[in-house]
C-alpha cells in the first residue's frame, strides 16, 4: 500500500523496477500495478509477488541490501527497518536473530517493500515523513469475530492477538499514536510498521500540498487505503506540546530560576499564573510551551524539580508570524530588534527593550527616545 500510495502521488514505476534488479531478485517477483475502483476512488494496487519459496536469514538480507548499489540514504532506511523486523521477530520467538527464517523477513517481497518504499521517497525529494495516528483493532487475527482465543475451529498456532505482536514491538518507543478500531482484522503489517518506525515523526505538520496518491490494500473493503500528501511545511505553522501542573507548595523565590531553567532547556516560553487550589490555599499553574522533541526532557525537569506528582501534556497547532532579528544603528548606539512579517510583508518593527533601556540610562534620554530612533533606523534601512 506505502509503494502504490506513492506511485499514485507521482514516483515512478522504473524507479520500483530499478530497486528490484539491484537486489537481484527480478527471477524472484513478480510487480503487478494496476489500478482499481475503491467506492469514489481509483486508489494504485501493487501486488509484489513472490515466484518459488526462498527464504533467507537474517544476515543474507543485510548482504543483498548492502551489496546492491542504491543510494546510501536508502539502504540506510532500509536496513534500519530490517533492524526492527529483525529485533521484533528474534524477541517474540527468542531465537537469534541471524538464525531467523521467518515469513516476514525472509520473502523477497520483504526486500522490494522495504528498498522499493525508501527509493521512491527519495526519488520523490521526501527528506521528511509524518504519520498520522495508526489504527488500532482489537479481536484475534485467524478467527471469526465471535469466537473466543479458545476455539476449536482454529489450531492455536495460527491464532494472534490484534494489533499484531510484531508490529507493536517494532513501533514500541517511536512515539506512535495508536487509535482504537471497530475492525476485526489486521490493519498495521510488521513490514509497515518498521517502514514508519525507521523515518517517520508521528505528528501532522502544516503543509502546502503539491500531490496526493492512494494506495489500495488487498482487502476489497472501501476503507481499505493508504494516503500520502506531499508538500512542503510552512515556517509559519507547526505543532507544539503544552505541558501544566499546579503548584500549591512551592517557594515563590524557587519559581524564577525554575522558568529560567526550563528556557535554557529549550521551553519556547514558560508562564505562572497564581490560582486559588483546593481547600482555598493560593498556588500557581505552571505551562511550558516547547518543541513535541522536547516536551519528555522538560517534564521530567518540572518533576524533578517540583513537589508535583504529575504534569498535563496536550498539542496543539499553532500558526506563527514570519521573524527577523537584526541590530541596526541609532544615534545613540546599536539596538536589536525583531521585525514581524505575513505573507512576507514587514508589520511591525519591536527593538529589543533591554537594549534600549541601557542605551536611554547611559544617554540620560527617555527609554521612548531610543525605541522610536531604532523604528526610523529600521525604516531607513540602517543595519549595525
Amino acid at each position: 500500500m506505502i509503494l502504490a500510495a506513492l506511485l499514485d502521488a507521482g514516483a515512478s514505476e522504473p524507479a520500483l523496477h530499478l530497486a528490484i534488479d539491484r537486489l537481484g531478485l527480478a527471477g524472484e517477483v513478480r510487480l503487478k500495478i494496476s489500478r482499481e475502483s475503491r467506492g469514489h476512488l481509483t486508489p494504485t494496487r501493487v501486488d509484489v509477488a513472490t515466484l518459488g519459496e526462498v527464504r533467507r536469514t537474517y544476515s543474507e538480507l543485510v548482504a543483498r541490501l548492502t551489496s546492491s548499489g542504491l543510494p546510501e540514504p536508502v539502504v540506510g532506511s532500509a536496513l534500519a527497518a530490517l533492524e526492527r523486523i529483525g529485533a521484533a521477530e528474534a524477541g517474540l520467538h527468542r531465537v537469534a536473530r541471524e538464525d531467523l527464517h521467518l515469513h516476514e523477513l525472509g520473502g523477497a517481497d520483504t526486500l522490494v517493500d522495504l528498498a522499493g518504499a525508501f527509493l521512491l521517497l527519495h526519488e520523490l525529494g521526501v527528506d521528511a515523513v509524518y504519520c498520522s495516528p495508526l489504527p488500532a483493532p482489537r479481536g484475534w487475527l485467524g478467527m471469526a469475530a465471535d469466537s473466543g482465543p479458545g476455539s476449536p475451529e482454529v489450531a492455536p498456532s495460527h491464532v494472534l492477538p490484534l494489533p499484531a505482536p510484531a508490529s507493536m514491538r517494532i513501533l514500541a518507543g517511536t512515539g506512535a499514536v495508536l487509535e482504537p478500531s471497530s475492525e476485526r482484522r489486521e490493519l498495521v503489517t510488521p513490514t509497515g510498521a518498521a517502514i514508519l518506525a525507521a523515518v517517520a515523526r508521528f505528528e501532522r505538520p502544516s503543509l502546502a500540498l503539491e500531490a496526493i496518491g492512494y494506495g489500495a490494500g488487498g482487502h476489497p473493503a472501501a476503507t481499505n487505503l493508504l494516503s500520502v500528501w506531499i508538500g512542503s511545511t510552512s515556517d509559519e505553522a507547526g505543532v507544539v506540546t503544552t505541558i501544566e501542573t499546579n503548584l500549591d507548595d512551592l517557594p515563590g523565590q524557587l519559581l524564577a530560576p525554575l522558568m529560567d531553567d526550563l528556557m535554557a532547556a529549550g521551553a519556547l516560553d514558560v508562564t505562572v499564573t497564581p490560582v486559588t487550589m483546593k481547600k482555598g490555599r493560593p498556588g500557581h499553574i505552571l505551562a511550558v510551551i516547547c518543541e513535541p522533541a522536547a516536551a519528555a526532557a522538560l517534564a521530567a525537569l518540572i518533576l524533578r524539580r517540583t513537589s508535583t506528582l504529575g504534569v498535563r501534556m496536550t498539542r496543539s497547532d499553532r500558526v506563527l508570524a514570519g521573524r527577523e532579528l537584526t541590530r541596526v544603528t541609532t544615534r545613540f548606539g546599536p539596538v536589536t530588534v525583531k521585525l514581524k512579517y505575513l505573507e512576507g510583508r514587514m508589520v511591525e518593527i519591536n527593538p529589543e527593550f533591554e537594549d534600549c533601556r541601557r542605551l536611554a540610562a547611559a544617554g540620560g534620554v527617555d527609554v521612548r527616545d531610543v525605541i522610536r530612533a531604532a523604528r526610523e533606523a529600521v525604516e531607513r534601512g540602517t543595519t549595525a
